[in-house]
């Protein structure tokens, strides 16, 4: 935990509890599917998904490992991998079957001193396709959609927590029902545009070692999502999330004065 953390403060494990509550069911609808996926940095990936697991390989090494995978829109998926053979690390893939495109979120659980005054987990983004299908649509890309919004999230009957997106660099949270009631604070975060109304929007706690991926459908008003982090005895865990979301307001900024 980093040094400035309150005596109060929730740890991540008492906080994540029953957060998943709300969350999409799972899937078995890729199972026995093979992809094989390129991304904009030169990564390489290939999947092969059957029983709720993945076998994968990379640029640097190859596994089997629980995978999750949720429909989160029509014909796009959530898939979390979490990693055997890399304990600090879990990849977050988001897959439209049918247009060819794709994303992936890295995360990453850094020592301390490596991450010095930046939050402990980090996340690394690649945009990309599927080899041998014809990419189509829209091309996902970061984005300041969200900017100004103010929307509240339901994970459960005991977690209710208000977002307001502040920059296209930070967003603040507060927590309107459950343990971190009256809690907040501003972090990090990154926001990704997949298409329209699909976004996934990703944080990174400096107070405790966590962050999260969550994959927003407007449309359908649904969250889905995890947490990657640390918890109050040192363990890491991945744990899932989601919520109903309910948007509450919008600022808007006179040109020139908007935020970065």
């Amino acid at each position: 935990m980093t040094a400035n953390k309150p005596d109060e403060w929730k740890t991540y494990d008492q906080f994540a509890y029953g957060i998943g509550t709300n969350r999409l069911p799972e899937t078995n609808a890729l199972s026995g599917k093979s992809f094989k996926l390129s991304f904009d940095d030169g990564r390489k990936l290939s999947l092969v998904f059957a029983d709720g697991k993945a076998k994968w390989a990379d640029n640097d090494g190859s596994g089997e490992d629980r995978a999750e995978m949720i429909e989160v829109a029509p014909d796009t998926y959530f898939i979390d991998i979490d990693f055997e053979s890399r304990a600090k690390d879990a990849e977050t893939i988001i897959l439209n079957v049918k247009t060819g495109r794709t994303l992936s979120i890295y995360a990453h659980v850094r020592e301390k001193e490596e991450a010095g005054a930046e939050p402990q987990v980090a996340q690394i983004f690649r945009a990309g396709t599927v080899d041998g299908m014809e990419a189509t649509g829209f091309t996902p890309e970061e984005t300041r959609d969200l900017i100004g919004l103010r929307a509240h999230f339901t994970y459960s009957p005991n977690h209710t927590y208000e977002h307001t997106y502040l920059s296209s660099k930070r967003y603040a949270w507060q927590c309107l029902v459950g343990v971190q009631r009256g809690h907040g604070d501003v972090d990090l975060a990154t926001t990704w545009k997949f298409d329209k109304d699909l976004y996934i929007f990703t944080f990174r706690e400096f107070k405790i070692p966590v962050a999260s991926t969550f994959f927003y459908n407007f449309e359908d008003r649904r969250s889905t999502g995890k947490f990657l982090g640390i918890t109050g005895d040192g363990r890491i865990e991945n744990n899932p999330a989601g919520a109903f979301i309910r948007k509450a307001s919008v600022t808007f900024y006179e040109p020139g004065q908007e935020p970065i």
